[in-house]
């Protein structure tokens, strides 16, 4: 009961500022149609109970499943059962994934169909398999991460030069919405599963991080891929409408209820049935363990139906009817203003965000705090959606301009910062995109798109999710950064003590023995 309390207050704390900044702006610049407000109001108190369930339910339920998993692996001296299982692991966890169907339904509709909702959704998961694959892989043939981002990302670099516009931003989105509520728990612990198998703690601490950031290099390169091969020159469409008109609250939300019951029952589908597998002819595991597992994989389905119900039944259309009534405005001063906040208050109602910085906490025993992370994640995502809106009302900043060199610094940093943040920063560049980004931010990025006439809808009104993903990766990488000066620091200092307590030791030795 404890653990579901500590859970309420972690939520309140992140769900609250949200909902503070659309009550204020209703209130003062930007009233809300009333049926709209009163939809944005009950999805709030839906993602706080969603949200709370769905974590305590990860804790009991995937968490152990990903461990059990992991430990398995490690185990196994057969490649060709390991790649097996990972490729078929990693591609229905990603195929159902929510975040991914999200994004893919706004690109499907913004683009009128040109670039379709299955097919990105194929692509994006056999990209995430692969990698993911390649992840395992390397955290069992002790590769180090700085070497498998260096490649991964020279070969988006690479592939970049013959893609559109259109789809590097959609591809950089892809690997921020597909690190979802439902992948990031179960690569976390199946990442820490093969890690603590490890004979080396050092090695073993660095190595449960990373899986998510190679397996989000995966999305990038099979949509871009998937451009090059198609050929498509310019992708176009318009927003759709996005309003909640005079219908009852009742009707917003129960017309939604079945679709995402099932949507979250498919995302959890691929890991009930391995668990299955699994449990028949490797764990074994007594009937107290599965009740208690099977339990926390149903509390995982309710809270995350409950969650996902919240942010498709108020926070979208409240997201893109704020962005078009701010970017109308005269001053530009309240839309970028209202980006920042949004960007500092969303990221800390992610999910999978706090599954994250938890693990940071535990895997480095307190050293690195949840808090002082949850910071810099913050302050990464509060820039990131400015630097959006920022490129919607300058026709001049293209997207390249900021991940170009972002992504080349977060590179190049990863050859000077402790292993352990390389991976934890990647990981980050995943995590921090998820659910509330993928629609609320997303939409009110949009609804921008949609005011400004210079802003071109599609590759302007995606690749926030984009830089969302780049620059916690600098962040986080920035903080190791810090750690390792401290910690060399602190080192230093010990050393000189250690030298000036030897020096007084030899002294006394000396005039003791002078006394002799």
């Amino acid at each position: 009961m404890d653990a579901l309390k500590d859970k309420l207050k972690e939520v309140l704390a992140s769900v609250l500022p949200i909902t503070i900044i659309v009550v204020v702006l209703h209130f003062t610049i930007s009233p809300l149609n009333s049926s709209m407000f009163y939809a944005f109001l009950l999805g709030s108190v839906l993602v706080i109970i969603g949200l709370t369930v769905f974590l305590f339910g990860i804790d009991q339920g995937l968490e152990p499943i990903g461990h059990g998993i992991g430990n398995t692996l490690a185990h196994s001296k057969v490649f060709a059962v390991i790649i097996t299982i990972c490729l078929v692991l990693g591609f229905f966890i990603s195929f159902a994934e929510p975040d991914l169907h999200i994004l893919a339904s706004q690109v499907d509709s913004v683009t009128s169909g040109q670039f379709g909702r299955l097919l990105m959704v194929i692509v994006v998961s056999i990209g995430i398999a692969v990698m993911m694959t390649l992840g395992m892989l390397r955290i069992l043939k002790g590769v180090r991460l700085k070497y498998v981002f260096t490649a991964a990302y020279g070969l988006i670099l690479i592939l970049s030069f013959f893609s559109t516009p259109d789809f590097i931003a959609i591809a950089f989105d892809a690997s921020g919405a597909t690190t979802g509520a439902i992948t990031v728990p179960f690569m976390l612990a199946l990442a820490a599963g093969i890690s603590a198998m490890k004979s080396d703690s050092k090695e073993s601490e660095a190595d449960n991080f990373g899986l998510i950031g190679i397996a989000s290099t995966g999305a990038i390169l099979g949509v871009l891929i998937t451009g090059v091969i198609f050929g498509i020159e310019k992708l176009g469409g318009v927003l759709p409408e996005q309003t909640i008109t005079d219908t009852s609250l009742w009707h917003v939300y129960s017309s939604r209820i079945l679709r995402i019951a099932w949507e979250a029952l498919m995302s959890l589908l691929p890991i009930i049935i391995v668990y299955i597998l699994f449990q028949i002819f490797v764990f074994k595991q007594k009937k107290n363990r599965v009740l208690d597992i099977s339990r926390g994989i149903f509390l995982t389905f309710f809270g995350l139906v409950v969650f996902l119900l919240g942010v498709n039944g108020g926070f979208m259309a409240v997201g893109t009817q704020l962005g078009i009534q701010l970017a109308s405005m005269e001053s530009k001063v309240p839309v970028l203003l209202v980006a920042l906040f949004l960007g500092l208050t969303t990221v800390l109602a992610e999910p999978a965000v706090h599954v994250l910085t938890h693990q940071v906490e535990d895997v480095t025993g307190g050293s690195v705090s949840r808090t002082l992370v949850l910071i810099f994640l913050s302050v990464a995502v509060g820039l990131s959606i400015l630097m959006s809106a920022l490129r919607i009302l300058l026709p001049g900043l293209k997207l390249w301009m900021y991940l170009l060199p972002g992504f080349g610094i977060a590179v190049i940093l990863a050859y000077f910062v402790p292993e352990l943040f390389v991976g934890m920063a990647f990981d980050a560049g995943g995590v921090a995109s998820g659910p509330m980004t993928a629609t609320f931010s997303l939409a009110f990025v949009q609804g921008i798109a949609a005011q400004v006439p210079s802003a071109d809808l599609v590759s302007d009104g995606f690749g926030m999710i984009a830089i969302v993903a780049m620059m916690p990766i600098v962040a986080i990488e920035l903080l190791g950064a810090l750690y390792q000066l401290k910690t060399h620091k602190v080192s230093k200092a010990k050393i000189s003590k250690q030298e000036i307590i030897e020096t007084k030791i030899s002294k006394q030795e000396t005039i003791g023995g002078s006394h002799g």
